[in-house]
């Protein structure tokens, strides 16, 4: 049974990490045998019952890469749906407070400048927030 946090519109509650190098920005990529698997995305994951979005997004980046993160501001908000899903994405400003990101469940990650963007199959749902990183809105 699925303990996904669901948003009243049904939704599962997604969070996500904007991590900054200067002009870089860490993308990872979806492992090959999961849903959209080889796409891009920012690192997170879905948010567990009792847990804050930030709390969540602190839990998943010690998971995925191994690093202790900083939460900062929210960056922006995405409703998007899938055919199987229907996910809301806040995607976090964040610093990496401890730790150097690996690979410990992603296929691969990358530092990336916004100009890079075009060249990663990204997940549908990160279009608006990409759109926003290259100036776009």
């Amino acid at each position: 049974m699925s303990c996904d946090i669901l948003t009243p519109s049904g939704a599962v509650e997604v969070v996500a990490a904007l991590i900054r190098d200067g002009s870089r920005f860490l993308i990872c990529q979806r492992p090959a045998h999961k849903a959209r698997g080889l796409l891009w995305e920012f690192v997170g994951g879905k948010i567990e019952p009792g847990e804050t979005k930030e709390a969540a997004l602190v839990r998943e980046c010690r998971e995925e890469l191994g690093i202790t993160l900083e939460v900062g501001e929210v960056f922006a908000e995405v409703l998007h749906e899938y055919p199987d899903i229907t996910v809301r994405l806040t995607l976090f400003s964040a610093r990496i407070r401890e730790g150097t990101p690996q690979k410990l469940e992603h296929n691969d990650l990358r530092w990336i400048t916004p100009e890079e963007i075009p060249q990663y199959p990204f997940c549908p749902a990160d279009t608006e927030i990409l759109e926003k990183l290259q100036g776009k809105r």
